[in-house]
């Protein structure tokens, strides 16, 4: 989105001007009185429109900045809220620790905040610790859920930060200003009176506010949970982002419980929508924003997928469409909207959503599609720079240990499913109780950065790192490792999570956990958004010398039948087949791998011969098809790169087998089904010649040529 198309939007939103807070934030969806106006609102909220995604500002990596467009950058933005006026404001967290304002001319500037802190007074002499939630009152002021801080802050409208309630310390004690503590704030909401709601994410408690600043618990147990009913009985885990009716019915993200809830203006709590246990997919999973719309219409981010849903005032959950993806293969069975770590929503006056993306380091604009018109052209994210070398996750961080897996292999589930996912990263063995340690110093960003207590798969997000298949913040017994990590008890005070609040840092080194019963910690590289190969890392020491391994190459026919036929010991194919697909069966293996281990490649395509080995005319160079620098986010897609009989389930079968469909395109992501004409070719003799890589830039040479007789 260009700085002139922003500034007409803002402008455009400003003639509506905005409502008291609501959600993270709203604006208020209201009739208009002038119809026929170009800034005329909706006269109701559209069920499921189809949406168009454009960046307002950041180019995709962290960083401080201001400015136009994608000259502004973010560290960690997370709530947003628009003013009377239309000016937009995002509360930057990570290293920035600002709240940012982007001007009805598109320019951003810093408001408030500068270093890491705890500190009052104008403008950017006061200081923040990881600021998330943001609302807006009627008269300007802002309030920011400073989590780190374990305060609510105030921002008058002339940038004078001063702080509501909360003294800087953790805790759970109600009481007025400085006397009142929470624990790690995350999502805040404000009425019309001015008395200030807020998600007391990590005591598991809605608070409340007054205007002089008492501070009292109207929803929420001694611990987490899930239960409805009387607000005092109600249970959550670690709620987030919270969104205001004006009847007073409050609506909240219980992140923990994957579920949306309602304390209604009666005191009573009760379930809107919830994932169920099993559904990963689900649009419930794990959200963090919510935004109200006057007409009854709640839309919600999910944190953990990065899909954006409405639910509508009869209670359905509809994933909100995605007008330039509906089509694209392998993308999804919906084509919804799916941004990569939505953190805060704000509805303007228009309808439309402002977004804040946390992993892409971006504030979207959400918007219905015009008919007829195509999404801007978004370059791609750049990838962040690294130093010399990279130190490896468990003892000792500076020597080479064991590879055991690969981003883009094709991975199983345990209900036998042999092609269930494409693996994500780069595995590492090691022993059942390793400690696992950070390769690269971090602030936790996600409010619920730790997953899976006691699965295979646990896990923690730390600072585009996803560590993985380890006990998450305890030792080979199962003890916190160091307060960081709090450890979640149930009714019965038998533990079932572990919590890393938000805004906590961890230096190079440090004890993150230890590895599970997986014997391998496994490391997904999300600098900014995508699943990049980990592989681009300088892993201190890694060495690949060794060449990939062709064990076969097959034609099959568009039912998937091999072409069996030999004429003159060349596989034959017919021209009236029109297209066929073409199957490798190969596998990489690295230094200081033992030898029974299969490793996925990074490269694969293929070259039209003649019958002597020599190039033909437009096919100079090979074809490249298939290339795992970075892997789809839908799992289906697995099933177009790979054959059938591929893969190995979690149970383990006797051997790792990756047959690729190299006929289908997978290039940067992105899955485009494809097949090898030869209806286009000319009779006659030829060899088949394929592309097998590792990343090092090994190709294999035995194995890799196909003779065939085109008729």
């Amino acid at each position: 989105m260009s700085p002139t198309q922003f500034k007409l939007i803002l402008a455009a939103l400003a003639l509506g001007g905005a409502a008291v807070g609501g959600g993270v934030a709203y604006m208020m969806v209201k009739p208009s009185a002038d119809k026929g106006s170009a800034a005329a609102v909706p006269q109701g909220t559209q069920r499921q429109w189809s949406a168009r995604v454009s960046t307002v500002a950041g180019d995709g990596l962290p960083g401080m900045g201001n400015g136009g467009g994608r000259r502004t950058r973010f560290a960690d933005p997370f709530g947003v809220v628009l003013d009377k006026a239309g000016n937009v404001y995002v509360a930057d967290g990570g290293d920035n620790n600002n709240i940012r304002k982007i001007g009805v001319d598109g320019v951003s500037t810093t408001l408030a905040g500068s270093v890491e802190g705890y500190a009052e007074g104008p403008g950017t002499a006061a200081s923040f610790n990881t600021p998330s939630g943001l609302a807006i009152d009627a008269a300007g002021n802002l309030y920011v859920a400073d989590t780190g801080n374990n305060a609510i802050r105030k921002i008058a409208p002339d940038g004078t930060v001063s702080t509501l309630a909360g003294d800087g310390l953790a805790g759970a004690t109600d009481g007025r200003g400085a006397a009142a503590r929470f624990n790690g704030p995350i999502g805040v909401a404000v009425d019309a009176a001015g008395v200030v709601y807020v998600s007391d994410t990590y005591n598991d408690r809605i608070r409340r506010i007054t205007p002089g600043g008492d501070v009292t618990t109207i929803a929420g147990g001694r611990h987490a949970g899930k239960a409805d009913g009387a607000a005092a009985q109600a249970q959550f885990s670690a709620p987030t982002g919270l969104a205001l009716a004006a009847n007073g019915d409050l609506y909240i993200a219980d992140t923990g419980n994957h579920a949306i809830r309602k304390l209604g203006k009666d005191g009573v709590v009760s379930t809107i929508a919830e994932a169920e246990d099993d559904d990963q997919a689900s649009l419930l999973r794990s959200p963090v924003a919510l935004a109200l719309t006057a007409d009854g219409y709640l839309y919600l981010a999910s944190n953990w997928h990065g899909r954006l849903a409405q639910i509508t005032p009869t209670g359905e959950v509809l994933p909100l469409p995605d007008a330039d993806h509906r089509a694209e293969p392998g993308y999804g069975p919906d084509g919804g909207v799916r941004l990569y770590a939505p953190r805060g929503i704000a509805l303007a006056r228009d309808g439309s959503l402002f977004v804040t993306d946390g992993a892409t380091y971006r504030l979207h604009h959400v918007a219905p599609a015009v008919a007829g018109s195509t999404a801007p052209d978004e370059p791609p994210a750049p990838v962040p720079a690294h130093g010399a070398t990279m130190l490896w996750p468990v003892k000792p961080q500076d020597k080479a240990h064991e590879v055991v897996g690969l981003m883009g292999e094709v991975r199983g589930d345990f209900k036998g499913e042999s092609r269930h996912h494409f693996h994500a990263g780069l595995d590492v063995q090691a022993a059942i109780g390793t400690p696992v340690l950070a390769v690269a110093a971090g602030k936790v960003t996600d409010p619920r950065a730790a997953w899976g207590y006691g699965e295979l798969s646990e896990g923690l997000a730390l600072n585009g790192l996803h560590y993985i298949h380890m006990r998450v913040g305890r030792d080979g017994r199962d003890k916190a490792v160091d307060p960081r990590f709090q450890v979640v008890k149930d009714d019965k005070g038998v533990a079932d999570a572990v919590r890393v609040k938000r805004g906590t840092r961890f230096a190079v080194g440090e004890a993150l956990g230890t590895v599970n019963r997986m014997a391998h910690v496994h490391l997904d590289y999300k600098p900014n958004g995508d699943a990049l190969n980990p592989l681009s890392l300088p892993f201190i020491d890694l060495e690949d010398t060794i060449t990939p391994q062709i064990q076969g190459i097959t034609l099959r026919d568009a039912a998937g039948k091999q072409l069996k036929e030999v004429v003159e010991g060349r596989v034959l194919v017919r021209r009236s087949l029109g297209e066929v697909q073409i199957v490798v069966d190969a596998f990489d293996q690295m230094n200081g791998v033992q030898a029974r281990r299969r490793l996925g490649l990074f490269k694969l395509g293929y070259q039209l011969l003649n019958a002597n080995g020599e190039v033909i005319p437009g096919m100079e160079q090979p074809v490249i098809t298939q290339l795992y620098d970075r892997i789809p986010r839908n799992r289906e897609a697995v099933k177009y790169a790979y054959m059938e009989g591929s893969g190995i389930t979690v149970h383990g079968n006797a051997e790792t087998r990756f047959a690729y469909a190299i006929n289908n395109r997978l290039m940067h992501g992105k899955l485009t089904p494809g097949a090898w004409k030869v209806d286009k070719l000319g009779a006659g003799n030829y060899i088949l010649r394929i592309t097998a890589e590792d990343y090092a830039g090994n190709a294999a040479v035995k194995g890799r040529d196909l003779s065939i007789m085109i008729d």
